[in-house]
């Protein structure tokens, strides 16, 4: 069975920025608690039209490990108050998984 990634991109505002990057920094992470979770990285990209590019990367021992972690509790509360408040992005994450063809590590 292949690993999986799943990834996130956000579209970040810059008034939003500091707000955005405290609740990904902040925040209690569950992600370690799931079974199949490998790595997670959050990622700054860079800033054009009016927004600062961002995104969150998993990695997974299979897809169906994903799929685990998205029905999971842990999901449910990582994920709890999402949206609320005043918007810190334009539009919503755009989501991308992948199937993993060839890894090579040192």
């Amino acid at each position: 069975m292949n690993k999986y990634i799943a990834m996130n991109r956000f579209k970040v505002l810059p008034e939003g920025e500091d707000a955005f990057r405290s609740r990904w920094l902040d925040r209690e992470v569950l992600l370690k608690t799931v079974p199949g979770f490998i790595s997670f990285q959050f990622l700054k990209g860079p800033e054009k039209d009016g927004y600062v590019l961002y995104a969150s990367h998993t990695v997974w021992a299979s897809y169906d490990a994903f799929i685990g972690w998205t029905n999971s509790e842990q999901f449910r509360q990582a994920h709890a108050g999402a949206g609320q408040g005043k918007p810190q992005t334009a539009g919503p994450p755009v989501f991308e998984g992948f199937e993993v063809l060839q890894d090579i590590e040192l």
